[in-house]
């Protein structure tokens, strides 16, 4: 049901698969959407196929690794947001990290660095009264090191981690830090990779998770994966080395 919030909801990596389903669901919502991604032409066709209000919908360019444009990014926008969601991302295999640096780089850069870097501009507009509510994109992997995927890992444990901190700082001005510690999700970013399908959660299913966030710092969704995350905080270390 459009409940008319006459807030704003900026985006940011918003061509993701889960990021597209946080659009649909905040225009339902009643929310005004500005989706901001470098694949300008793949947000339109998303917003024209749904057929959603492009009334409600500002598509801006944005590039989380262009550290030295996100000033001018957040001084331009034509509203300042209620609420912000961090949803870019970026995986490369933990061999590929390990061999070559540049896929570890960018990982570092749109996972950690790319997300600080424009959170801490958000986080520092004391002007922006309305500011309620930012939400990051993390994940499982960031919970412990796992020989599998330990270099993509550790950027989201990082992010995660500034969150928590974040959320602290901004506590004192009632403005509300959720973490998405996500698992296995059906998207673009995990094609060709070996996963269990009874872990595998749909976009839409995540997306809802993120529009209705509540208080809680970690919010992990689906049953499964908060046992598995539950488990993974506590499992001894000799344990976890024999994980993949």
């Amino acid at each position: 049901m459009n409940q008319n919030t006459g807030k704003t909801v900026l985006i940011l990596g918003a061509n993701s698969d889960v990021a597209k389903q946080c659009i649909r669901q905040y225009i339902e919502k009643g929310f005004s959407v500005i989706a901001a991604s470098r694949d300008i032409s793949s947000l339109e066709k998303f917003v024209a196929d749904h057929r959603l209000d492009a009334t409600k919908i500002h598509i801006l360019y944005f590039d989380a690794v262009d550290f030295d444009s996100h000033q001018k990014f957040y001084d331009e926008l034509p509203v300042k947001p209620h609420i912000v969601v961090y949803a870019a991302g970026f995986l490369v295999d933990n061999e590929k990290a390990l061999r070559d640096f540049k896929g570890a780089q960018q990982m570092m850069m749109v996972n950690y660095m790319g997300a600080v870097s424009i959170l801490n501009i958000v986080a520092m507009d004391s002007n922006n009264t309305g500011l309620e509510r930012i939400i990051g994109l993390s994940s499982l992997s960031g919970v412990r090191g796992r020989k599998s995927n330990f270099v993509y890992g550790s950027t989201k444990a990082a992010f995660t981690q500034y969150l928590a901190g974040l959320r602290q700082e901004l506590s004192s001005r009632n403005i509300k830090v959720n973490a998405l510690v996500i698992g296995y999700i059906r998207t673009k970013i995990n094609e060709g990779l070996q996963l269990n399908e009874s872990l595998i959660m749909e976009p839409d299913y995540v997306a809802e998770h993120i529009v209705n966030a509540g208080n809680s710092f970690t919010i992990v969704p689906n049953f499964k994966w908060k046992i598995i995350y539950a488990i993974l905080k506590v499992l001894p270390e000799s344990l976890v080395a024999k994980l993949p």
